[in-house]
């Protein structure tokens, strides 16, 4: 039976086994951290040659590398064959019509993966082969160590054969995974029973304890010094060379096991605690990438879904998301399994952006040249009546072409800030010409304004002493007020205003009728009309005759109106009533008409 100390070897034994299986994932991840950190690929023809290395190489290919190669390559030739698509329908092409050309550098990546499949496939069942042939060696180590350990009168004639038998079975490597707990139990029981019940001579047995106890503890010096290894992965793997070499050593003296053992364990924890812990750690801040990452997602969706109402817009909101790109690169991997899903998320949305923006500034190109052209054309217009002479007419033109220029969107500033300064050019050409013209022009005008105004003031001083308010006086002042010229535009109508306002007083006060007075303006003007030729008159007499003829036809108009509304209208008459005196104004209209077309046949004869 073993003892509580063999117990307790056996028990450790068991321990590490444990976490040598619980490391195996741990530890590919991390090569495959360690290969992703290491080595970049930038091109599908660098992974295709690193992939040629493998197989001409003599070594193994690590399945962790060649998963990572697979993915790095189609990661690349999915963005290659999305961006010729791009390419394609940014050139006007149609999607339904595209067709994905064959890729030599694909088939060639493919026959490559197909060889290291095959030959990883060779290497495995070599592997398996050896490891079940190793375990019938040792297997017949472990029944030649029991044949010994239960023959108590042969164990001391058998020591150099055991000793032997032990050389062998370290020499003997791998042996199945699910063979291996069981295998080594076996073996340290019989190599435990032989040692107690070898009969050697005291001197032997000690001499043999103690070298196995100076190995151990160099053993466990080995694992302490471990505990300041940087490299945590490193230390690990060191540690389980250690574990192989502390199992391969034969016992220490029965008293010393547990202690030996118990400080061997307490260094191999220091170390499983920090790999677990880095591990623990590396999950954690894949977990936080994620987060973060995910984060960033969200931020370009959320700018996709914004309202661009112009260019400045697109190359703000383009600026904020090539700023998330950049953030996004400096933060490392997410958990592998959402690694691949989270960036492509990531890359959805920036092409969803990026694809709207480029048709957007495909159509604004478009636009663009339809405003210049526009624009060119109205500056071609400006500058044929920048030299025009005929003030009024072209003011009112280039006046209109500045209304029409602001109704055309825009163009490329640079364009448009050449196109501006020559329309404008033109523009202030004519208006400077035309103001250095009338400048002496407004001169006059308010020379004329001013006498205006005198001749306003001394109809208001008759306005206010009716007694000396004759008609000849106010037909004398009317008459010098219609001899004065235009006075400024901006002051005619308030003049106007002031003007008729003390004549309809001192009309009032003479009892002359408005529409008497409107007649005797119209005589005492037709006289100044007269001085600019017979032709002058003429043009007015017409006027007058068809403005005659316009105020008959309203008036019939009305009295039409005012028939049916009597034979068949229930309004009532306050409708009646207006339009009768509607037509009577027309008809005091049509009187006064006459009277000034009677007043030029008048002064023509």
């Amino acid at each position: 039976m073993m003892d509580s100390q063999e117990n307790a070897l056996l028990q450790g034994a068991q321990e590490e086994q444990n976490v040598e299986q619980t490391a195996v994932e741990q530890t590919a991840a991390a090569d495959v951290q360690q290969v992703e950190n290491t080595k970049v690929y930038k091109t599908k023809q660098e992974v295709v040659d690193r992939l040629k290395e493998i197989v001409a190489s003599d070594e193994a290919p690590v399945k962790e590398e060649i998963d990572l190669l697979k993915t790095v390559f189609y990661k690349l030739h999915i963005a290659e064959r999305e961006a010729r698509l791009k390419e394609y329908i940014n050139g006007g092409g149609n999607p339904e019509a595209y067709q994905v050309l064959p890729d030599e550098t694909e088939e060639t990546f493919k026959a490559q993966m197909a060889v290291i499949r095959e030959k990883r496939a060779q290497i495995m069942q070599q592997q398996e082969a050896e490891k079940q042939a190793n375990l019938e060696k040792k297997l017949e180590i472990i029944e030649k160590i029991k044949a010994m350990a239960t023959s108590p009168d042969e164990a001391g004639k058998s020591f150099g054969e055991f000793k032997e038998l032990q050389q062998q079975w370290k020499d003997i490597k791998n042996v199945p995974a699910d063979k291996a707990n069981e295998l080594w139990r076996n073996y340290q029981l019989y190599v435990e029973q032989f040692y107690d019940l070898l009969k050697l001579n005291s001197e032997a047995r000690e001499y043999d304890f103690k070298k196995n106890l100076e190995l151990k503890t160099k053993l466990c010096e080995a694992a302490e010094k471990l505990a300041d290894e940087e490299d945590v992965i490193s230390a690990f793997h060191q540690l389980q060379e250690l574990h192989q070499q502390y199992r391969e050593i034969g016992p220490v003296a029965k008293e010393l096991r547990e202690e030996v053992w118990a400080r061997f364990k307490a260094a191999s924890t220091v170390i499983n605690k920090r790999h677990q812990q880095h591990f623990e750690d590396l999950r954690a801040k894949e977990e936080e990438n994620l987060a973060r990452k995910t984060a960033l997602c969200e931020k370009v969706e959320e700018l996709c879904k914004t309202d661009n109402k112009g260019a400045a817009d697109w190359e703000k909101h383009s600026k904020e998301i090539i700023d998330i790109q950049n953030e996004w690169k400096t933060i490392g991997f997410a958990p592998q399994k959402m690694n691949v899903k989270i960036f492509e998320r990531f890359r959805a949305a920036c092409d969803d952006f990026f694809g709207r923006k480029a048709e957007y500034f495909k159509t604004l190109k478009a636009t663009f040249s339809e405003n210049i052209e526009k624009k060119k054309a109205l500056v071609e217009k400006a500058q044929a009546l920048a030299d025009s002479t005929d003030w009024k007419a072209t003011s009112d033109k280039l006046i209109a072409l500045q209304k029409e220029w602001k109704t055309i969107g825009m163009v490329p500033k640079k364009l448009g800030d050449q196109l501006w300064q020559d329309f404008l050019g033109a523009c202030n050409k004519f208006f400077e010409a035309r103001n250095a013209a009338g400048a002496g022009q407004r001169n006059e005008e308010h020379a004329n304004l001013e006498k205006k105004q005198g001749i306003i003031e001394q109809l208001k001083a008759l306005a206010e002493n009716a007694a000396e308010a004759t008609r000849e006086k106010v037909q004398a002042l009317t008459e010098e007020y219609n001899k004065v010229g235009h006075v400024p535009y901006k002051e005619k109508d308030k003049l106007y205003e002031a003007y008729h306002e003390v004549l309809d007083r001192i009309y009032k006060e003479l009892n002359i009728s408005t529409k008497r007075r409107r007649l005797n303006d119209f005589k005492a003007n037709i006289k100044n009309v007269a001085k600019r030729g017979e032709e002058a008159l003429d043009n007015e007499r017409g006027r007058l005759v068809r403005r005659f003829d316009q105020l008959k036809q309203e008036i019939q108009t009305y009295e039409n109106n005012l028939g049916f509304l009597n034979a068949s209208s229930k309004k009532g008459n306050s409708l009646i009533d207006e339009m009768n005196r509607k037509v009577q104004h027309l008809r005091d209209d049509l009187e006064l008409v006459r009277q000034k077309i009677k007043a030029i046949d008048e002064e023509n004869k």
